[in-house]
């Protein structure tokens, strides 16, 4: 949570979308959207991932292609059944987020760089323990890697000057998720990676893994109105991560992007039934340069802070 204490963005508004009438076909179609939307995203997710091992699939270009047909059905879903009408980027906006998002991009290629460049000689080539027990402790090690290393994120007052990059903009929607510090990128995804090669698990695992993990990462950003019910137990869901984004500290845990066991585990589980957040973003305007002041944002970890770090659980 930030130390900042966040800005309030202002009360969002009460319509998830343009009216229909109940019962009307647009009506109907809607709520069948808010039902499917999600279980079609998990099935998705599978059937590429089985496809890729079915047909040896490379991950290198497998993850790139699911990614963008992830972005790109959310977005869709974004403009069907949105969750807040006014969160929708702008012109301006989606230009920011698009570099941003090719910023990520190539920082996430680096930390798997560095980490297959480093631990290369651990991998194997075929799974350990056999793929289907495998798969699922694969999962587990990384969400708990990337549930540790977010949550430092948070806490230490160094890494919340790159994380804190991510929770400046004041609405949360697909195309923001990719606003980020490089170097935040590099961190995170580099401690993910690394845990999952010193332990062995093989490269089919973890390209099964990365692909739930790619589409769970942009589906809980996603401004839309579905709701999981008693999933959220298990999974990450928007109903939980727009908390984490929540001006009100007594609320914002949730740092699990993936499960959220950790959070039941560590309690910073938070997260009940219409619980929302009344805004999202952080308080003190000076503490993060704007989102679309790009340059001066990559520059800012090193520049000196002008009140201390970051905000604690």
């Amino acid at each position: 949570m930030e130390n900042c204490e966040p800005l309030p963005g202002g009360v969002p508004e009460p319509a998830a979308g343009p009216r229909a009438r109940k019962g009307s076909p647009t009506h109907r179609a809607r709520a069948l959207l808010r039902v499917s939307a999600y279980p079609v995203l998990l099935l998705a997710a599978v059937s590429v991932g089985a496809a890729a091992l079915r047909f040896g699939w490379r991950p290198d270009r497998v993850s790139p292609f699911f990614l963008i047909g992830t972005v790109a059905y959310l977005t869709a879903l974004e403009r069907l059944i949105p969750y807040q009408r006014s969160w929708h980027p702008s012109a301006r906006e989606w230009r920011w987020y698009g570099v941003y998002f090719l910023l990520t991009m190539a920082a996430s290629g680096l930390a798997q760089y560095l980490v297959t460049a480093t631990v290369s000689l651990l991998t194997p080539e075929e799974p350990v323990l056999g793929l289907w027990a495998e798969i699922p402790a694969a999962l587990l090690t990384g969400s708990l890697a990337s549930y540790l290393v977010h949550r430092l994120g948070h806490t230490n007052p160094i890494l919340w000057r790159f994380h804190g990059v991510h929770h400046v903009p004041d609405k949360v929607n697909v195309a923001n998720n990719g606003v980020n510090h490089v170097l935040d990128i590099v961190i995170a995804q580099g401690f993910v990676q690394l845990a999952l090669a010193l332990i062995g698990f093989s490269r089919e695992s973890v390209l099964v893994v990365g692909l739930f993990v790619a589409a769970q990462g942009y589906f809980v950003h996603a401004n839309i109105d579905v709701r999981i019910g008693p999933f959220n137990h298990l999974l990450a869901s928007p109903e939980q991560h727009r908390l984490h984004h929540s001006t009100d500290l007594s609320e914002a845990g949730h740092y699990g992007s993936d499960l959220s066991i950790w959070d039941h585990l560590f309690d910073s589980y938070t997260w009940r039934p219409g619980r929302e957040p009344l805004a999202v973003g952080l308080s003190d305007p000076a503490s993060f340069p704007p989102t679309g002041e790009i340059a001066i944002t990559l520059l800012h970890p090193w520049r000196r802070a002008k009140r201390a770090g970051p905000g604690a659980v």
